[in-house]
Parts: structure tokens; sequence; C-alpha cells
């Protein structure tokens, strides 16, 4: 995301900026998405595993909604492609690397 972000300064500090807001917006639905998951996930409780998998995904689906609307609301130079391309581009290149690299 870091990374992603830096380059996009080069762009200028406002696509940067939408950069950064796109990146950390997948970042943190990972991260929430994960501590809800695995958080107080106990060994001996396997069957409720795939409970909580769907409601830690409703939990980031939330998040994430709430988070870009949030920006759209208080950023009025906000823009989209800047935004929703980090977001996927985060989101998404870590799953395609991994499947690449096992191969």
């Amino acid at each position: 995301m870091l990374v992603i972000a830096g380059s996009a300064a080069l762009l200028g500090w406002r696509i940067a900026r939408d950069v950064l807001i796109g990146g950390s917006v997948a970042t943190l639905g990972s991260v929430v998405f994960a501590l809800w998951v695995f958080g107080a996930y106990r060994a001996r409780e396997p069957s409720r595993l795939v409970m909580r998998f769907y409601g830690g995904e409703l939990v980031k689906i939330l998040m994430v909604a709430t988070v870009f609307g949030l920006a759209v609301v208080w950023l009025e130079d906000i823009n989209p492609m800047a935004v929703f391309g980090a977001f996927l581009i985060v989101q998404v290149l870590p799953s395609l690397l991994a499947n690449r690299i096992a191969r």
C-alpha cells in the first residue's frame, strides 16, 4: 500500500492522498476481518469458524462501505479512480501474487 501511494505521489499530493485512503481501507478491512474471525478462535470449536467467517466478512463490507462513504462526504475533491483503484490493487494483488508464486 505504501509503495503504491509513494508511486502515486509522482502524480501529485491529492492523488497520493486518495491512493493512501483506498489502500488503507483495504488494509483496515482485512485486519478487521482477521481479528473478527481468528481473534477469539479456539481450535476446540471448528464448527463456529464458518459462522465467524461470514460474520467477519459482513463486518468488513459494512466497515469498507462506511469509510468510503465518509471519504466521499468529507473530501470534495476526491478522485474515485485513485481511491477505488488502490483499494482493488491492495485487495486483489496479494492473492494473485501468492497464486503465481505457488505455481
